[in-house]
């Protein structure tokens, strides 16, 4: 018998050191950690100890005998994934979690701004360390902590959203404060915080969208699928959005994880979300909505597909959809068999997926098409989108062996109502801190900010998350990029590194009498539970910033 790890793992590896074999790989000190698109359990190692289910945040891991019908494939995933060359060589290393030591006595204040995983995981490592006196206070523009977790995770994924019940432990800490409604550059500045705190960690993540840059990108019906996951997910700044929902078909360029989501919950029947945290507004739009087949398309062929295994798994899995793929688009070419891994890589057992969509029966359903090697070139309409055309491509090997799509010169169009870009998250400027705006990110070396023209480093200033290292990983990835982050903040601290705090400054709560604070939180919490409990639903999402300040104040 073995344990296995599901779909909902969160890569968060507080799995990995309470293992006494070694058996769960990779580790955050492997070269795999950073592009694995999970954890994975080697079946010919595990003891079936169970130590790993007890410190899953997020529920992740079961004993084979006791797996869900729609977790069965997970015992063959991880098996799979060890067969891959050199994999069982992981077990002549064992991870040892860091160490750090510095001179007792020492005070550390630490300014967090924002609050979503990249952030609540700096927290964290920060508040954890021994021998040191650490304070934390959290910032964030919204009355709500949580980023991605409340605001980006689909609503049918409630097992991935455990994940905040962890930052509900760091809430808890000594030393730990929140400063809910409160926006860098509107209630406080930059130069505030770096006057009062040795160190500042930036993690506001990364909400804005990259476009497409194709005629007809701007029409009416045409949108960005960041604001429909933020509109179905309750963000203040998105649910009261309008979709025009009445037409038959949708089409999604790009096909990543989130594009998936988008086309998942488009095509799900709405009573099967109904018992989600969903936001009340969107449930009764999809509840309207005449989408019965939505196009995914992707430019490259599906070897280079950016969805991870779980997420078509999650896909394919769902009731009521047929998923739907064309046979001659699906076949691995020769360059894209050479580029592939040998026999054992996820990434082969992905195609060997797409390949078995082809042979499943249709139920009459709604429907998901998957589309690959091919590009948008223009969004068709006379005043809404009627259409979207396509070019169709083929691989090519490109500079440094990277395979390039290239348009072969057909073009199709494919008739539509309503067109979501899905080609990336990019991060935005936060006032008084530089940013890249090729990159969407803030200028850093593994987590020092840094001078732009100069390069160097600006002593106390970090950041950590998407808006450190663009939008990639899932959110356990936010663990170690937090761990490098606090680790050089850590060592400028004990090398008296960081900028000097001024002394006989106001606590920063003097100048923001109008911030929510953790009790505030605690009551918008309750609030969202309380009202999901009476409907069976994990929590009621207030949507607009009045209600929630309402609430959190219902108690002053």
């Amino acid at each position: 018998m073995t344990h296995v790890i599901t779909r909902s793992c969160c890569n968060d590896a507080s799995c990995v050191p309470v293992c006494p074999v070694n058996c769960i790989h990779p580790t955050p000190d492997e070269p795999d950690y950073g592009t694995a698109e999970m954890l994975y359990i080697d079946p010919e190692s595990c003891v079936d100890c169970s130590a790993c289910v007890e410190v899953c945040p997020v529920g992740a891991i079961a004993a084979d005998y006791d797996l869900e019908p729609d977790q069965a494939r997970y015992e063959e995933i991880n098996a799979h994934w060890f067969a891959g060359p050199g994999r069982r060589d992981y077990e002549e290393t064992q991870y040892v979690a860091p160490v750090r030591s510095w001179p007792e006595g020492g005070a550390l204040r630490v300014a967090v701004v924002g609050s979503g995983p990249a952030a609540f995981f700096a927290a964290e490592e920060l508040l954890s360390q021994r021998g040191i006196d650490v304070a934390v206070d959290m910032f964030e523009r919204l009355p709500t902590p949580g980023g991605l977790v409340r605001f980006g995770v689909a609503p049918d994924h409630q097992d991935t959203k455990r994940a905040a019940k962890n930052f509900a432990l760091t809430m808890k800490r000594k030393g730990f404060r929140l400063f809910l409604n409160t926006e860098i550059g509107r209630d406080v500045s930059m130069d505030e915080l770096r006057r009062r705190y040795d160190a500042v960690v930036v993690a506001v993540g990364a909400l804005a969208d990259r476009q497409l840059g194709i005629a007809g990108e701007d029409l009416p019906g045409s949108h960005s699928a960041t604001e429909f996951v933020a509109w179905y997910n309750g963000h203040p700044d998105f649910a009261h959005r309008t979709f025009d929902l009445s037409h038959e078909r949708a089409v999604i360029i790009g096909n990543g994880n989130v594009a998936l989501d988008v086309a998942r919950i488009l095509a799900t029947d709405p009573e099967r979300l109904a018992g989600t945290d969903i936001a009340d507004q969107a449930l009764a739009q999809l509840r309207e909505s005449k989408v019965r087949e939505v196009v995914v398309v992707g430019r490259r062929g599906p070897a280079q597909a950016a969805f991870t295994t779980k997420e078509l798994l999650s896909l394919t899995q769902s009731a009521g959809i047929d998923v739907v793929v064309r046979a001659e688009e699906i076949v691995v070419d020769e360059l894209s068999e050479r580029g592939l891994p040998d026999e054992g890589s996820i990434e082969r057992y992905k195609a060997e997926l797409l390949a078995e969509v082809q042979g499943n029966p249709l139920t009459g359903g709604r429907r998901v098409t998957l589309r690959f090697l091919s590009s948008p070139t223009e969004i068709v309409g006379d005043g809404w989108v009627e259409g979207i055309r396509l070019q169709h491509n083929r691989l090519v090997l490109g500079e440094g062996g990277r395979l390039d799509a290239v348009p072969t010169g057909d073009v199709e169009e494919l008739a539509c109502g309503l067109v979501f870009r899905s080609v990336g998250y990019r991060g935005a400027p936060v006032p008084g801190v530089p940013f890249d705006d090729r990159s969407g990110t803030i200028p850093n070396v593994e987590g020092r900010v840094t001078d732009p023209e100069s390069g160097a480093d600006l002593a106390g200033l970090y950041v950590s998350g998407w808006i450190k290292r663009g939008p990639s990983g899932v959110i356990g990835t936010n663990k170690r990029c937090a761990k490098q982050t606090v680790g050089h903040l850590l060592d400028d601290f004990r090398e008296g590194r960081l900028s000097a705090v001024v002394p006989e400054v106001d606590d920063i709560a003097s100048l923001l009498p109008e911030h929510v604070g953790l009790e505030g939180w605690r009551l918008i919490d309750a609030h969202e539970t309380d009202a999901g409990r009476e409907q069976r639903r994990p929590r009621v999402k207030l949507v607009d910033v009045a209600s929630m300040l309402a609430v959190a104040r219902s108690q002053a």
